[in-house]
């Protein structure tokens, strides 16, 4: 029997819970202070080279810093210093994550929206774009085409704001894409984590979520700054209200989700006010819940269908700046995942590696049902804005090979309870690179027996040579019971994780 929705004003004027967002405000504002950031920037426009060699050094002793320290990387200019940064946020991804990469693929759910953001293809008011939410049916085929022809493990499902995808739908779909398993060439394809994208919701609906077994729940600013966001987001939609948007990661924690993913989209406003708002926000997380962001994102503005703002907006930021807020970043926040997307084109992306990258998808369409359907990869009328890089999995897995990368397919931190306040703690301390090099070997031979093609596999057989014998040479007590769960997935046990 089909559910009977609430007609959507109804809906809107429910969504939006004051309580739930003056709880975690401090005599009434919020946490990030326009006036405090811009002199901060201001105050450290000229840092010397003492300074910030001091500052490398703590972030690469896997501390956080503060605003100050970081308004003073975002104004360096010497191009000495500069490569020394790129070097340290190398050193620092490596002494965190070792040298793997997380894959994953967007699958977008639909494109109906009630908000009416200028910079949007999916914004209310475009009237030539093509709408659909995918039914129950349709997520299953875009599963079976993830996880049986390509290969993915996780996802990142991305819901729009509107009745039609409210929290018993998202259950419904999260579900659906958990329950298909497809045969593989000697093993299974399934889908074993389902990140989530979607708008701010309220602590109960959070809890429900978290129920169904989600991986991380990302929700991004889109931009920190105040006025801008005021401008970029219609008096009378939901998306206008900053604070509830800003203290979604609050109730998302306070309802028992353990990883968080925090963004900011690059274009929109100063992007050195924007990386300032990413670090009071995940220093706010770890303050009031002890565990600061899962993992952050910074997409960069793209164009988008009928949409002229995303051409013409006065923040755009070049590919040498881009280079740079990845790497303030990762210095900035050393233990967080650091995530570059498809919105990219190639060479970005494996520059962008090179700074400290810990995720990036693959296969990628944004189009609804774009996966189980045949033709072009990209049709602007169906999807938010265009992407830079549509390369099969197979290909990014074999180029990040070629580069002396594994691909990580683990998801078995989530099955351990290495999550949270837990993992923070074993990223800082570099624990949990032990769990994740073991998980990563097995999780590779898993997939190019499933699924590379044959140039991939004998590029990631040496990854894999590299990488058992680093096993075996710093972990010589887990070695013998490592190899054994190796050699059964070679004969094609599946699933098999510390």
């Amino acid at each position: 029997m089909a559910v009977e929705l609430k007609p959507e004003s109804v809906w809107i004027n429910e969504r939006i819970r004051e309580d739930e967002i003056v709880k975690y405000l401090g005599s009434g504002k919020d946490f990030i202070p326009d006036d405090e950031i811009e002199e901060k920037l201001t105050a450290h426009r000229n840092p010397d080279r003492a300074q910030v060699r001091e500052i490398l050094a703590k972030s690469l002793s896997i501390q956080n810093l503060t605003p100050d320290e970081t308004a003073a990387l975002l104004h360096v200019t010497d191009d000495e210093l500069l490569g020394e940064m790129r070097e340290t946020a190398l050193q620092v991804k490596k002494k965190v994550y070792d040298n793997r990469i997380v894959t994953f693929a967007p699958l977008y759910i639909g494109n109906l929206c009630v908000n009416n953001c200028l910079y949007c293809g999916f914004r209310k008011d475009n009237e030539n774009t093509k709408r659909h939410v995918l039914n129950l049916e349709e997520i299953r085929k875009e599963a079976e085409v993830l996880a049986g022809k390509i290969g993915h493990k996780r996802l990142i499902v991305v819901f729009g704001e509107h009745p039609r995808m409210d929290v018993d739908y998202m259950i419904s779909t999260i579900k659906t894409i958990y329950d298909v398993k497809m045969k593989a060439r000697v093993g299974e394809g399934n889908i074993r984590r389902i990140n989530v994208n979607a708008a701010p919701m309220s602590i109960a609906e959070l809890r429900r979520l978290n129920e169904v077994g989600i991986g991380t729940y990302q929700v991004f600013q889109e931009t920190y700054h105040h006025k801008t966001y005021e401008r970029l987001h219609p008096k009378g939609t939901l998306k206008a209200n900053y604070a509830w948007r800003l203290t979604c990661m609050h109730r998302a924690l306070e309802a028992g989700v353990d990883d968080v993913g925090i963004g900011a989209l690059f274009g929109l406003s100063d992007w050195r006010f924007e990386v300032m708002g990413l670090v009071y926000h995940s220093r706010e997380l770890e303050e009031k819940f002890g565990v600061g962001p899962h993992t952050i994102s910074f997409p960069r503005l793209e164009p988008a269908f009928n949409t002229p703002y995303a051409d013409r907006s006065p923040g755009k930021v070049d590919d040498e700046t881009f280079k740079k807020i990845i790497t303030v970043i990762r210095l900035a926040v050393p233990h967080a995942g650091m995530i570059v997307t498809a919105r990219e084109n190639a060479r970005i992306r494996r520059e962008a590696i090179s700074l400290g990258i810990t995720q990036t998808d693959a296969s990628t369409r944004i189009g609804i049902g774009a996966y189980s359907a045949e033709g072009e990869t990209q049709e602007g009328d169906r999807q938010q804005f265009f992407l830079g890089d549509t390369r099969s999995l197979d290909e990014v897995v074999g180029e990040l090979a070629e580069m002396g990368h594994i691909t990580s397919f683990c998801t078995a931190g989530y099955r351990c309870g290495r999550t949270g306040e837990c993992i923070m703690e074993l990223l800082r301390s570099g624990q949990e690179g032990k769990f994740c090099k073991l998980n990563a070997v097995l999780t590779y031979r898993e997939w190019l027996d499933d699924f590379a093609s044959e140039k991939t596999r004998l590029a990631g057989e040496k990854v894999l040579e590299k990488e058992i014998g680093q096993v075996r040479d710093r972990m010589p007590s887990i070695y013998p019971k490592f190899m054994e769960y190796y050699e059964r997935i070679k004969r094609g046990e599946r699933d098999l994780y510390f």
